[in-house]
């Protein structure tokens, strides 16, 4: 036991836990968690930014590429609410984010007395995008309810997280219990008799193939063990690029499944939504469903599959793995290629984004990051931008947050410091966070940035022009001179207008002690939408 404020006892349960670094905005109702680090700075350190959003997005980053705990402070009501979209897209991609909040003075909380920050119901709220969400309500009660949170984030279907403590429970001084880590739960080990269906499906199998989702991100091993002892083809999900090697000749992009849709006759899906595999390509009666998820209301919700294996994806897969027999390759190499040959055909449409995606390839190492923003490159990039190491591959999946990627690519630097983090942008989604600039010029983060300029939100543009008969409305833009708003920030910054252009540009960005900016500026690119709005190739329309 020691004596300690409530802020105290948070920044202790965060330290026992292996948290060294936050992220976050200051404010009245968290000065005594801040008073707290600041005590013990050697042992974690914030980085603080210029909003609350860039704040929950760096954490975003931090945590989605390295799988462990990223953590950021937010006032209550508007700080809260700015860090939401983050919040969602963590929850999106299974994310381990831990959110603590500040909150109103606890006898005020929904009395509706018109607290600086005060929301109606903010707990319940927040509950919405969160895996759990709790008030911390005495300093004592506080290293039990962050080992509640760092339980959520670390077993079953990891999800952001939430706390939050009253301003006048912050400063409260009390006898608490001083923190320790919690030991982490076991791996959830699949069921012996669903392994062994599992194994004679495939084993039976003639075309079987596995799709692949964010659960297998921790799985990499154990998943390309599978595909190698079976000579199976492997489709990840935009969330689980790398999770095998592109280089492997089993391993595709996710625009391939389709075509091994249609003729597979076993599916395994493991840490996967299974979506549009099997709302939008059809069921039939010659194809056979095995379902691996640690959350068990993922496995019927689009259909019910032939054998269920609740399990994380590394314990399902070495079990399925070892019950299989040797075997033949299921398909060969030459199959796998001319299926390559089909999905390079449909990328190499976009020929325009290709040619900056293989310089940006080529001039980021194998092991460096790859932050994806919503933008002409960044959609081309699903499919057409080889990754070879899992996690260094980050993007918000379903949930679409345009202007996620320079905030959530500086946490990725910090999380990495001596790797190379290269982001791209368009010029629409890299004002949502333009300011966060100022945070990487302050810490002198070194990523790169790379903001492709067509004047435009280009796609809604593109969408007007085709499908509106012309109607452009509030898509065009009128931006800054880049080049200059980097230098005023005090960032490394330069335009360029070609492919040769921005592969010397990188590669003088990546030699560079510091952050980095370089437009490009983009010409009208052709669409992407033919790879990823794929028609029915089974079942009846």
């Amino acid at each position: 036991m020691a004596n300690m404020t409530g802020g105290q006892a948070i920044v202790d349960s965060l330290i026992a836990n292996g948290v060294d670094t936050v992220f976050g905005v200051p404010g009245a109702q968290l000065d005594y968690s801040f008073s707290a680090m600041y005590d013990r700075s050697n042992e974690i350190k914030i980085i603080h930014t210029r909003h609350e959003q860039g704040a929950a997005y760096m954490a975003y980053g931090y945590a989605q590429s390295t799988g462990n705990v990223g953590a950021f402070f937010v006032v209550p009501g508007p700080g809260l609410l700015n860090a939401m979209a983050a919040i969602s897209t963590g929850y999106a991609c299974n994310t381990p984010m831990f959110c603590i909040s500040g909150q109103i003075p606890s006898t005020k909380i929904n009395v509706g007395t018109g607290q600086l920050h005060e929301i109606r119901d903010q707990i319940e709220i927040v509950e919405k995008v969160t895996k759990s969400a709790q008030r911390i309500d005495h300093p004592s009660d506080t290293p039990a309810a962050m080992a509640h949170a760092f339980n959520e984030l670390t077993s079953g279907r990891i999800r952001p997280v939430e706390v939050e403590m009253s301003m006048d429970i912050m400063p409260m001084q009390a006898e608490v219990t001083k923190a320790e880590a919690i030991v982490k739960r076991a791996a959830k080990k699949p069921d012996a008799d669903s392994i062994k269906k599992a194994a004679e499906l495939l084993q039976n199998a003639k075309r079987p193939v596995i799709f692949a989702g964010g659960g297998t991100l921790e799985a990499s091993a154990e998943l390309t063990a599978l595909v190698e002892k079976l000579g199976i083809p492997i489709v990840p999900s935009v969330n689980s690029l790398g999770v095998v090697d592109d280089r492997n000749p089993y391993a595709h992009r996710p625009v391939a499944g389709h075509y091994l849709w249609k003729d597979a006759d076993v599916v395994l899906g493991v840490g996967s939504r299974m979506t549009p595999q099997i709302d939008g390509w059809g069921l039939d009666d010659n194809l056979k469903i095995i379902r691996m998820d640690v959350d068990s209301e993922e496995m019927n919700l689009l259909s019910t599959p032939d054998v269920e294996i609740l399990s994380d994806a590394a314990e399902g897969l070495k079990a399925l793995t070892e019950a299989l027999e040797e075997c033949e390759p299921k398909w060969s190499v030459d199959e796998m290629v001319a299926v390559q040959v089909e999905v390079d055909k449909e990328v190499g449409i976009m020929a325009p984004q290709v040619e900056y995606l293989n310089v940006i390839r080529e001039e980021l190492p194998e092991d460096g990051f790859f932050v994806s923003d919503l933008t002409q490159i960044g959609y081309a990039s699903r499919d057409g931008f080889p990754v070879y190491n899992p996690r260094t591959y980050i993007y918000p999946s379903y949930q679409g947050t345009l202007g996620h990627s320079y905030a959530t690519g500086l946490g990725v630097q910090v999380a990495h410091p001596t790797k190379k983090v290269v982001t791209v942008a368009g010029d629409g989604g890299f004002m949502f966070n333009v300011q966060e600039m100022a945070t990487a010029a302050q810490f002198n983060i070194p990523m790169v940035c790379v903001v492709f300029n067509d004047n435009a939100y280009g796609n809604v543009k593109r969408i007007q022009q085709t499908s509106h008969q012309g109607r452009v409305i509030a898509s065009d833009l009128e931006n800054p001179d880049f080049v200059k708003l980097g230098e005023a920030f005090g960032i490394k910054s330069c335009r360029v207008n070609s492919p040769a252009g921005l592969k010397a540009a990188l590669a003088d960005g990546f030699d560079y002690d510091g952050p980095v900016l370089i437009e490009v500026e983009m010409p009208e690119v052709p669409a992407p939408w033919h790879l990823y709005f794929r028609p029915q190739v089974r079942g009846s329309k």
